[in-house]
């Protein structure tokens, strides 16, 4: 498994390389152009268009919906209630119901029928001829609300006085511990123990494409059409299993997606409803949501509260850890939760050598829009409080904050690292890399002393800046398997089709690299299919930073499986042995001549199917693969940050900003560095603008972009990139590492050490995000050398 790109294929020393080369996204110029298609241009003749009555109310008893008067508006052709679909979402099935049965008792009405427990919850809708018609239509629908007392916070919402969400069930639907060593005697023996209390806000992803789904009916072979979902088999088989479908009676189709991030990935209501109606009225139905409604209504994500602590030896070295985590799911469960909680509290110990840990998490449910993953999810959160808790350590037992990591990373000598804990189901193995000498030398590649050094002297002139640090720990590649085909044309091009997904990743890109190294044959001439259960019938999907390995390992084999194939047929046709065939720019050749051979190409076109009828196999050229891979990867990095604050508006500047990681072997060191930067965007974000925040009575306050801040342009700095392939991992073909999370997961913990380095004034960011009130008010009053 640990063998490199090409070997299998035979490739010499002359072979063109493509993986590991900086390759322009071949997804760019449709994109760039305004050519690509999305859910919202799918237009179908004769379609109707569906508009959502969603709840006002946070919670309450849903006691009648009155919907008369809409039906009689002009241009209605169906108004739909709970009484029409009494359905809930389904979860994925991952293993998580057979370890936490009770997660069905807190599934997602398709619309609500006795109560609403958020604001934004469907409880109608309405298919009318133009979208204008059925968004007036859904305004004369009424609701009659019996209110009942909101539940907001996660550890309040676990106290006796709380009102219950669902009758007869706990507002904690599960409980997830994991632990490993002896933390008791740990505790009980250490020099020092640091202990704090750490709050990520409730923040998601705001992909610039909304939600969508258009659905077709093909009614004379009782067939349904959709495009708009993002995973598109995992979707597949749940809306079928609510619609009662035969799985190949629903057919997914391709768009491209305006951005993902998580939390467009699973199966919303709004998609089943969709689909209900157009199998009932047997034309195409259309529902495109406006921005409000994603703001209220599709997943948010993050908001957690960890109390933690950590016991450690008289010169600062980690002996055990401790962390009680409340995680704040909304309303109801979905997708595959509570997969992120699982992460969350299996990821709490990071890159750190951590001889014994103690972790429990809550999962509580609320009157809040519900949660799903969320780019990072989980790591951004534990490593946040992790880093925050260094910090304060560091302050307690006098050492820099560069040294007492330093001091407990995980260093080669530590390695395998298996302490005794499964992640996801999944035994955590840490088994390639060295994350002390990766800090190292990213410190000197920044040249963070002189960070260090500006820091101090502008300190002295009375300007309020200061350096933090994060040190991050990903897991990618989850999910076991993934699917991959190849197929030779005889005009030349390549096709591959991959049960991956393309949200934004380059992943097209990416998978014609591989595929165009095995094969000797240009990247530009490889098609890659997805996203359309026709071509592909069976894929997971892209999430967890699997793409690249999964879904990059199948298209490899099937393009080996292909040469392989290949060779066998130009054996027969050249009259010569396999063994003395080989590659060379997309031709088989008999070794020691230069004249003497076919193309890719032209082997599939002599291979017609009455060639392959004659011969007793099967016609063309080419093969399909399902890639395993059984253990995840774990990259890792550090971020560093250098701010500066204005102490008469709060205001803030991103003076420097690092990110690093130990990539194992990148693929396309350009893409790469494309997903970290734009992860490190979207960290900031986390970090110092972006909340959803409720009212006492569960209203949302931040419903749009004038109240749910997003950073500009102009708020990102010039991201430095720092990247290592010291250490390849040798569970996949590749070595490498996903990669598309890496650039968040510490941008909260070092802008937070940040702002305490520049501030000094005794008092501690222990939640994110840092709003501007909280800047001003502690930079107006902090100490500066050389203010008058």
């Amino acid at each position: 498994m640990s063998s490199t790109p090409g070997s299998s294929g035979g490739l010499g020393a002359s072979a063109k390389r493509y993986v590991g080369q900086s390759v322009r996204r071949r997804e760019d110029p449709r994109l760039l152009r305004g050519d690509a298609s999305f859910v919202d241009d799918v237009d179908l003749h004769g379609q109707l268009y569906m508009s959502v009555v969603r709840s006002t109310e946070a919670h309450a008893r849903l006691r009648a919906v009155d919907t008369s008067a809409a039906r009689r508006a002009q241009g209605v052709r169906m108004v739909i209630t709970g009484d029409d679909i009494d359905a809930l979402v389904p979860l994925e099935q991952i293993g998580y119901h057979e370890v936490y049965p009770q997660i069905d008792d807190y599934l997602h009405p398709v619309l609500a029928r006795d109560k609403v427990r958020y604001v934004g919850q469907p409880v109608a809708a309405v298919i009318a001829d133009t979208p204008y018609r059925a968004e007036d239509a859904a305004g004369l629908v009424e609701c009659d609300y019996d209110l009942l007392p909101p539940v907001l916070d996660p550890q309040q919402a676990m106290s006796d006085d709380a009102a219950l969400l669902f009758e007869g069930q706990s507002n904690e639907s599960v409980r997830i511990v994991k632990s490993y060593g002896d933390v008791e005697s740990a505790f009980a023996d250490a020099a020092h123990v640091v202990s704090g209390r750490y709050v990520v806000g409730r923040h998601s992803g705001v992909p610039m494409e909304t939600r969508g789904c258009v659905a077709d009916p093909d009614r004379g072979r009782k067939q349904l059409f959709m495009w708009g979902p993002v995973h598109t088999h995992d979707c597949q088989r749940l809306i079928a299993e609510v619609l009662g479908l035969p799985l190949g009676d629903l057919r997914m189709k391709h768009t491209d997606i305006g951005g993902s991030f998580g939390v467009k990935g699973g199966v919303f209501p709004e998609y089943i409803i969709v689909g209900w109606a157009a199998l009932r009225l047997g034309v195409p139905v259309k529902w495109t949501e406006d921005r409000l409604e994603h703001m209220v209504a599709t997943a948010h994500a993050r908001e957690q509260v960890h109390e933690m602590s950590a016991a450690f030896d008289a010169d600062g070295r980690i002996l055990a850890l401790r962390d009680e985590i409340w995680h704040n799911h909304g309303a109801y469960m979905r997708q595959a939760e509570p997969l992120v909680s699982d992460i969350t509290v299996g990821m709490v110990p990071g890159p750190y050598r951590v001889p014994a840990y103690d972790g429990v998490l809550h999962v509580v449910h609320s009157n809040k829009t519900p949660l799903s993953a969320y780019r990072a999810p989980g790591r951004y959160e534990g490593t946040f409080a992790r880093e925050r808790l260094f910090d304060e350590a560091a302050e307690a037992l006098g050492i820099s904050r560069v040294e007492i990591r330093r001091r407990n990373l995980l260093a080669e000598s530590d390695l395998p690292f298996m302490p005794g804990m499964d992640i996801c189901f999944e035994p955590y193995h840490f088994d390639s890399g060295d994350v002390a000498d990766h800090l190292d030398k990213a410190l000197v590649a920044t040249g963070y002393a002189a960070w260090e050094e500006e820091a101090a002297e502008l300190r002295e002139q009375g300007r309020l800046v200061g350096n933090g640090i994060g040190i991050l720990m990903d897991k990618a590649g989850l999910g076991l398997y993934e699917t991959g085909a190849v197929d030779v044309d005889a005009s030349g091009r390549i096709r591959v089709r991959t049960g991956a997904s393309s949200v934004g990743q380059g992943i097209e890109t990416v998978l014609a690299q591989i595929v165009g190294e095995e094969l000797q044959v240009d990247p530009e001439m490889i098609d890659v299919i997805h996203g359309d259960s026709e071509l592909v019938p069976e894929g997971v999907g892209s999430w967890s930073s699997r793409s690249t390995v999964l879904a990059g390992g199948a298209a490899r084999q099937a393009a080996l499986d292909t040469l392989v194939k290949a060779k066998r047929l130009a054996a027969d046709m050249l009259e010569a042995n396999v063994e003395d065939l080989v590659l060379e720019d997309g031709r088989i050749l008999v070794a020691g001549t230069s004249d003497r051979g076919l193309s890719l190409a032209e082997i599939a076109g002599r291979w017609d199917g009455w060639s392959a009828r004659l011969a007793g196999d099967e016609p063309g050229l080419g093969a399909e693969s399902v890639y395993l891979d059984n253990h995840m990867n774990y990259p890792y990095g550090v971020t560093l940050v250098q701010i500066e604050i204005d102490p008469t508006t709060g205001d803030h500047i991103l003076r420097r900003f690092m990110t690093s990681t130990e990539a194992g072997r990148a693929i396309n060191p350009m893409t790469t560095r494309g997903q970290v930067v734009g992860a490190a965007a979207q960290g900031i974000g986390g970090a110092l603008y972006e909340e959803f925040v409720y009212d006492d009575a569960g209203q949302p306050l931040a419903t749009s972009f004038l109240d749910y801040l997003l950073p500009t342009s102009q708020d990102v700095p010039d991201v430095e990139f720092f990247m290592t392939e010291d250490a390849p991992t040798p569970n996949n073909p590749f070595g490498a590492k996903g990669l598309g999370e890496v650039g968040l997961i510490a941008v909260g913990a070092a802008v937070a050490g940040a702002i305490d380095d520049a501030l000094r004034d005794g008092a501690r960011i222990t939640k994110v995000p840092v709003t501007p009130e909280t800047l001003w008010s502690r930079a107006s009053k902090a100490p500066r050398n050389g203010a008058v």
